[in-house]
């Protein structure tokens, strides 16, 4: 199998509802492994590998985990010697072995770390980097992504971030458990940096900040240098990308006769007049203020605080709620919510996920609340498409320069100059030698 046809294999853990596992698969990885504790964003993964046609590999050879990351064993052990892996098996033609792996993924949970939350980075119990870099440790794999907000590159957290790269590239940090500083030897990777990558950039239009680590195998890289992606085309407005859908939403009530039809042409109206205009005058281009998840402990779905639900009124959107879909608002008679208030329209989970850049054909399982919270805790797929692809990039070129370097040297024919000595001879008369 030439290189450049060698399947790009990963793993993904905190996968949520597939925002990161959408980019990769985009950007050429097959996953065998996505690895998530929510039953809803399980549910919703299952769901679209068993029926979406370009997710045929992963239906065959990819093992949906529904369990804690700490209990995940990918690899055989002594005291583990049953492995959390099974459909994998079938590709490989054996249990997954150290340094098989091309990516480890993960998007581990951002409460930790996050301006909304108390920030209390290590000593918050949903801080999943050690069991992430406990798999690095224990899977080797040519490349590592870990995404995370912005936070995390805040100044109270360098020690930490020190500690991580120590950990990975080796160096001196302060161990998180005791805060005494020690010279890690590291894991053998190089740091490609922490970047923090705006979704917006990438075609979402939304104003969503992430903070994205990538390291890399020194023995893969070598003289590769990795690249980060590079902002692509223009801003995406919440007028552009949610026109058609919103037309589609009012259309049923359109040719009403009476208030109702009256109603709903004002309603749209009003809806593309603020929304356009925002388009042409805001000066981020008439974007989305960031979707936020929200906390299974608190509350329904809404689409933020107070802030943001000013920037969304700019837009001509109500924040107060996520509307029903159309079945579901006939059913429970809440057009006068979703569609015809003062505010402007409430965003449905459709709409809210083509905001976070999610293809249209992906579904989201789960009751509305459920699959709000899937939509809103997700990474964006073009900006883990682009990542991705910087990384297959590296991948790629490693596998050919090996194979290039494993190549027999042939020897040039009688009366023939190899291409080096031409080039050389050429170079000498060209300087006059």
């Amino acid at each position: 199998m030439a290189p450049k046809d060698r399947p790009l294999i990963s793993i993904e853990i905190c996968a949520g509802a597939g925002g990161q596992a959408i980019g990769l698969h985009q950007a050429g990885f097959k996953h065998l492994a996505l690895v998530e504790i929510d039953k809803h964003a399980v549910e919703t993964l299952e769901w679209n590998i068993k029926h979406l046609r370009n997710w045929s590999w992963e239906r065959q050879y990819c093992d949906v985990i529904s369990d804690d990351v700490n209990n995940f064993r990918p690899i055989p052990s002594d005291e583990h010697p049953d492995s959390s892996l099974k459909k994998p098996v079938k590709f490989l033609g054996r249990q997954l072995r150290r340094g098989d792996l091309d990516l480890l993924a993960g998007g581990v949970p951002c409460p930790p770390f996050s301006h909304a939350g108390k920030q209390l980075g290590k000593d918050d119990e949903r801080d999943l980097f050690p069991r992430m870099l406990a798999l690095v440790d224990e899977l080797h794999p040519k490349a590592v992504m870990i995404e995370n907000v912005r936070g995390i590159k805040d100044a109270k957290f360098v020690d930490y971030r020190t500690y991580i790269e120590a950990r990975l590239a080796g160096g001196r940090a302060k161990r998180p458990e005791t805060g005494i500083e020690e010279d890690f030897a590291g894991m053998g990777y190089e740091i490609c940096e922490w970047e923090v990558l705006e979704a917006s950039d990438f075609g979402v239009p939304q104003l969503r900040p992430r903070a994205v680590l990538v390291a890399i195998r020194k023995d893969v890289l070598g003289d590769i240098k990795f690249v980060w992606p590079t902002p692509a085309g223009g801003v995406c407005s919440v007028f552009d990308a949610l026109k058609k859908s919103m037309q589609e939403r009012y259309d049923p009530y359109l040719s009403v006769d009476g208030k109702v039809g009256e109603l709903a042409r004002k309603s749209l109206d009003r809806w593309l007049r603020k929304a356009s205009k925002a388009a042409l005058e805001k000066k981020d281009g008439g974007i989305a203020p960031t979707l936020v998840g929200g906390s299974k402990k608190h509350g329904g779905a809404d689409l933020g605080p107070s802030r943001a639900k000013a920037a969304w009124d700019t837009l001509g959107v109500s924040g107060m709620g996520v509307a029903n879909n159309h079945e579901q608002g006939v059913a429970k008679k809440s057009q006068g919510r979703d569609l015809f208030g003062e505010k402007g329209p409430m965003l449905t989970v459709e709409q809210a996920a083509i905001i976070q850049g999610f293809p249209a054909d992906w579904e989201f399982t789960g009751g509305k609340t459920a699959q709000y919270r899937q939509v809103g805790n997700a990474f964006p797929p073009p900006v883990a498409a682009a990542v991705g692809q910087a990384i297959a990039d590296v991948l790629r070129a490693a596998d050919e320069r090996d194979a290039l370097n494993a190549a027999p040297l042939q020897k040039p024919l009688p009366g023939q100059v190899g291409p080096s000595l031409a080039d050389s001879s050429d170079d000498r008369q060209g300087a006059g030698v």
